[in-house]
């Protein structure tokens, strides 16, 4: 039951109300429905989507660094490169660095796809964080990146 008042759900006035742990896993829950849902449009999903950015950051992702950044088993990397290959969104080239790596990168269509399915998220995110203001929301994203991976960036 919600308080309708509050838009607080009554379950959380228990201790795990403050559980920072339940509160990143349902705003994320809450999140990949609305993200996995606009991505439909354009025949992707949240896991496909993060790849694609990925690929078209032009830092030249291996399928290793992938899998270790989104916190996916390289099977799973592998899963998603190929469907993403196999619909002409993404290439794997070789690394110059080390010619063993497979370095994946976007094509023109991927971009094209990733332009409008970015802007469909950024409406969703919105969405998502309405109850903040723009500088709450990027100080929560501040945060975030401050509890992932340390420093003052």
């Amino acid at each position: 039951m919600q308080d309708t008042k509050a838009g607080t759900p009554r379950l959380a006035a228990a201790r795990i109300g403050d559980d920072a742990g339940l509160l990143l896993a349902k705003l994320h829950t809450e999140g990949a429905l609305l993200n996995n849902r606009a991505l439909g449009d354009f025949g992707l999903r949240e896991r496909s989507f993060w790849v694609l950015t990925l690929a078209c950051s032009e830092l030249g992702p291996t399928q290793r660094e992938l899998a270790t950044f989104l916190s996916l088993d390289p099977s799973q990397v592998v899963s998603l490169v190929d469907d993403l290959e196999h619909r002409g969104l993404v290439e794997r080239s070789t690394g110059k660095q080390d010619r063993r790596a497979r370095i994946i990168v976007s094509t023109a269509e991927g971009r094209r796809i990733h332009t409008k399915a970015r802007a469909a998220l950024e409406a969703c995110e919105h969405e998502q964080l309405a109850a903040l203001s723009d500088d709450e929301a990027g100080q929560l994203r501040w945060l975030l990146r401050k509890a992932l991976w340390g420093g003052e960036d």
